[in-house]
C-alpha cells in the first residue's frame, strides 16, 4: 500500500521528543501505523478495520 496520500496523526497525549505513533486510515478503511521519528522513512504496519478494533480494544482494557 502506498502511503504518500495519507493523513497521519498522532495522540495529543504524545510528548514533544517525538517517541509515539502515528496513525492513518485509508479510503478502503485499512489502518497505517508507523513510528513518528522516522516519518516517511519509517516501516508501516497494516491493519484491518476489525484486527485495529480487537488491538485497541485489549489495549485500553489492560491496566498499567
Amino acid at each position: 500500500m502506498t502511503t504518500q496520500h495519507l493523513s497521519w496523526r498522532k495522540s495529543s497525549y504524545s510528548e514533544a521528543d517525538g517517541n509515539c505513533l502515528e496513525v492513518a486510515r485509508s479510503a478502503s478503511g485499512t489502518i497505517s501505523v508507523r513510528d513518528s521519528k522516522q516519518g516517511r522513512t519509517s516501516p508501516v504496519l497494516d491493519f484491518s478495520s476489525r484486527e485495529w478494533a480487537t488491538f485497541t480494544q485489549v489495549v485500553r482494557s489492560t491496566k498499567p
